[in-house]
């Protein structure tokens, strides 16, 4: 079973989503401001991408941030409880299949290689 999970306004999401649908690939939409993900799930994902890669640095969430906070992103213990508070900062889409984290963000090209 694949779950995506993200923000349904999010462009990216939007695409992703379509991209799933054009390929006939059935999936589960989870909306990270209807249903917010776990601390659980949250330290699932930073230990399969890194906490780097899930933090989403380009967003106004992160620009918008405390200089103290932006620091306290760096270990994964002090970026858990931001993260949960400010779920825009988490980059989008993420894929799981099999309650297994696969992918972050979208691009087209590798969902291909390991979807298909």
């Amino acid at each position: 079973m694949l779950i995506i999970y993200g923000i349904p306004n999010c462009d990216t999401v939007k695409k992703a989503r379509a991209w799933l649908t054009e390929q006939n690939i059935e999936y589960t939409f989870s909306d990270f401001k209807k249903s917010a993900p776990s601390a659980e799930l949250l330290k699932t994902w930073i230990d399969a991408f890194g906490l780097d890669v899930v933090i989403n640095k380009r967003g106004t969430t992160w620009r918008k941030l405390s200089a103290e906070d932006q620091a306290a992103c760096a270990a994964v213990k002090t970026a858990l409880p931001i993260l949960l508070a400010n779920l825009s900062m988490i980059k989008r889409p993420i894929l799981m299949k099999d309650d297994q984290p696969i992918f972050i963000g979208f691009d087209p090209s590798l969902w291909q290689t390991k979807l298909k």
